[in-house]
């Protein structure tokens, strides 16, 4: 589930569970909206955890040092 999924998610369940005064038999529209709330926040944690791991690279090796032998010749 991505990050847009996530923000749907927790949108559609805030307003199930804050704004909407229907009564639909057997379904508590509350406990609905609440559940999707828990399910967009877990979404949107994962998302950003994942990315966060995405981001982050590893330093580029260091240049390998190259020893160069000097000969000092004198006559």
């Amino acid at each position: 589930m991505g990050m847009g999924a996530s923000i749907f998610m927790l949108a559609i369940g805030a307003i199930l569970a804050l704004a909407v005064d229907w009564q639909v038999k057997g379904v508590n529209l509350d406990i609905v909206g609440l559940i999707m709330m828990a399910v967009g926040i877990i979404g949107i944690c994962a998302y950003v955890s994942i990315f966060k791991r995405r981001r982050l690279q590893a330093p580029p090796p260091a240049a390998p040092v190259v020893e160069e032998e000097h000969h000092r010749y004198y006559d």
